[in-house]
C-alpha cells in the first residue's frame, strides 16, 4: 500500500480541504446578512445532520452511532458529555458566523492562529507528544506577543479567546469519551438541535431577513451544505493526526481567513501589529521545522521514492 493511503495522508488531505473550505465561508458569510447569525448557525446544525448520516453510510460506519446510543443507556451521564461537546462545537460554529457578519473576523481568525500553538502545549503536557526546539521556540514568540497585547489592551478580546481555548477542551473532551468520530459528531448535532428549530423558527417567522435578502431561501442551505463538509473533514483531521501535527497543519486556515476579512473590508489596528507580527512569526517558524522534519524523515526511510 502506498503512502498516499496512510492515514496520517488522509488527515493531511483532510486538513488542508477544511481549511481551504472554511476560507471559502468565511468569505461569503456577508453575503448572508440581515440574517442573524445564530439562525445561520441553526440551518447548518439541520443541514448538516444528514449529511453527517450520509457520510456514515456511504463508508459503512453506521454502527458508530448504534454504539454510542447502546453506551448512553448503559452509562447516561455519557450524554451529558454528548451534549458539552454539541454547546461547545455550536459556539465555534456560531461565533465563526457571527463574527464576519459583525466586522469582527479578524479577532476569531487571531483565535484560530493561537489554536495551533495551544494544541501543540496540549498534545506535549496531556498525551506526551514530543516537542522539538523550534516548536518550542514558536509557542514562546506567541506567548510573549499574547503577553504584550494582554499589557496593551488588558486583555484579548473573548472572540480569540473562544477559539483558542473552546476547541482544545472540546477535542479533549471527544477523545477522552471515545466518541472522536462522525458517529460522535451525529449525536453531538442531535443534542442541540432543539436550539437550532428555535432559532431557524423565529427567524422564518420574523420574516425580515428573508424579505430584505430573498436568495436566503436558496443561500442559506447551500451554505450550510459547505460548512457541513468543511466541519466534517476538520474533525477527520483531528482523529487521523497526532495533536501536535494537526495543530501545524491547521495554521493554513487562519492565514486564509485573515485574507478573507481583508477583503472584507476589515483593518488590522496600528497597536494590534505587535500579537499578529509574534503569531505570524511563530507560525513561520512552526512552518519550517515542520517542513524540514518531514524532509528529514522522507531521506531516512529506507523505501521512500527517489
Amino acid at each position: 500500500m502506498t503512502s498516499s493511503h496512510t492515514p496520517t495522508s488522509r488527515g493531511i488531505l483532510a486538513s488542508v480541504g477544511s481549511s481551504l473550505a472554511f476560507a471559502g465561508v468565511y468569505f461569503v458569510t456577508p453575503m448572508l446578512a440581515p440574517a442573524s447569525a445564530e439562525a445561520v448557525w441553526g440551518i447548518r446544525n439541520l443541514i448538516t445532520i444528514p449529511l453527517i448520516v450520509l457520510a456514515l453510510l456511504a463508508v459503512r460506519q453506521w454502527h458508530l452511532v448504534t454504539e454510542i446510543a447502546a453506551r448512553i443507556r448503559r452509562t447516561p451521564l455519557l450524554a451529558l458529555g454528548i451534549l458539552t461537546c454539541g454547546l461547545l462545537v455550536s459556539a465555534q460554529l456560531w461565533v465563526f458566523s457571527w463574527a464576519p457578519l459583525h466586522g469582527r473576523g479578524l479577532q476569531v481568525a487571531l483565535g484560530y492562529f493561537l489554536l495551533p500553538l495551544v494544541l501543540v502545549v496540549i498534545g506535549k503536557f496531556l498525551y506526551g507528544d514530543r516537542l522539538v526546539w523550534w516548536q518550542w521556540l514558536a509557542a514562546g514568540i506567541a506567548a510573549a506577543g499574547v503577553v504584550v497585547e494582554l499589557i496593551r489592551v488588558g486583555g484579548v478580546s473573548w472572540e480569540t479567546l473562544l477559539v483558542a481555548l473552546g476547541y482544545p477542551v472540546y477535542f479533549v473532551l471527544r477523545r477522552a469519551m471515545g466518541t472522536a468520530h462522525l458517529g460522535g459528531m451525529f449525536w453531538e448535532f442531535i443534542a442541540v438541535a432543539a436550539f437550532a428549530v428555535f432559532f431557524v423558527a423565529r427567524e422564518l417567522a420574523a420574516g425580515e431577513a428573508m424579505a430584505a435578502n430573498p436568495a436566503l431561501w436558496w443561500a442559506a442551505p447551500v451554505f450550510a451544505l459547505w460548512t457541513g463538509v468543511a466541519l466534517m473533514l476538520y474533525l477527520t483531521a483531528s482523529r487521523l493526526l497526532t495533536m501536535s501535527l494537526f495543530g501545524l497543519l491547521s495554521y493554513l486556515e487562519p492565514a486564509l481567513l485573515v485574507v478573507a476579512s481583508l477583503l472584507n473590508g476589515e483593518r488590522i489596528a496600528a497597536g494590534e501589529w505587535v500579537i499578529y507580527g509574534a503569531i505570524w512569526t511563530a507560525v513561520t517558524v512552526l512552518l519550517i521545522g515542520g517542513a524540514w522534519s518531514i524532509v528529514r524523515e522522507r531521506r531516512a526511510r529506507p523505501d521512500s521514492p527517489a
